[in-house]
């Protein structure tokens, strides 16, 4: 008898740890997407500020490198504002994300050893990746950085691949500034054409929003190893 009743508190045991882990587990999900929602808030609060198209550029120019949220969140805040500047905030999107990718090549060049074991800790991209990146990079080199600059593959990984690999750096100005051109204006046109109600639809539809982009961004690393089979 004593064995069952054992046996029943061992189970009791196990459904306690299993719904406790389930709900840590949703708690870091919980977290993880407030932390998001929180860094989307805080990029888009400069819009209603004096200084919308600085912080454009310096986040342009960061996100080329190492920060997560990427520009057009902020460039479509400003163009909601002002429709007339689309074509503006683009361009300034544009020289931001080239100058902050010659900072990731140079990260990649000259700093990568000292400062690759916080990339990967931090998670900023995946170390699979990253190898995966550079050893197949002198094959389809301008066509991967083009992908990446146009479509949600984080596009950092790739200027800082490029630098670790030695690539052309006028590879990657000439690549990068094609796709991103075409993200940018295409987002610039969008604005142009509807305004405000694209931001609107896009506060209304966030969570689902998020859910699409990490489907995307999935689906970009395998295209990734698709391109470079």
């Amino acid at each position: 008898m004593q064995n069952n009743i054992d046996r029943v508190d061992n189970d009791n045991s196990n459904a306690v740890k299993t719904e406790l882990a389930a709900e840590l587990g949703e708690g870091v999900v919980v977290c993880r997407r407030n932390f998001i929602r929180r860094l989307y808030d805080w990029v888009l609060s400069w819009a209603d500020t004096p200084y919308g198209s600085p912080a454009l550029f310096v986040l342009s120019f960061m996100e080329s490198s190492f920060f997560p949220i990427p520009p057009d969140v902020l460039q479509i805040a400003l163009s909601a504002g002002r429709p007339r500047r689309s074509f503006w905030y683009a361009t300034v999107s544009l020289v931001g994300s080239i100058l902050g990718a010659l900072l990731g090549y140079f990260i990649g060049y000259v700093l990568w050893l000292n400062v690759q074991d916080f990339f990967f800790s931090a998670r900023i991209f995946s170390e699979e990746l990253f190898k995966l990146v550079c050893n197949k990079y002198d094959e389809n080199a301008f066509w991967a950085i083009f992908s990446a600059a146009f479509t949600p593959i984080p596009y950092k990984i790739f200027t800082i691949a490029a630098g670790v690999c030695k690539l052309s750096i006028l590879t990657l100005v000439i690549a990068s500034i094609i796709g991103r051109g075409m993200r940018f204006y295409l987002v610039a046109t969008l604005m142009f054409t509807f305004g405000a109600n694209v931001r609107n639809w896009i506060d209304a539809h966030f969570n689902k929003l998020t859910i699409i982009f990490t489907i995307l961004l999935i689906g970009g690393f395998i295209f990734i190893k698709y391109l470079f089979k």
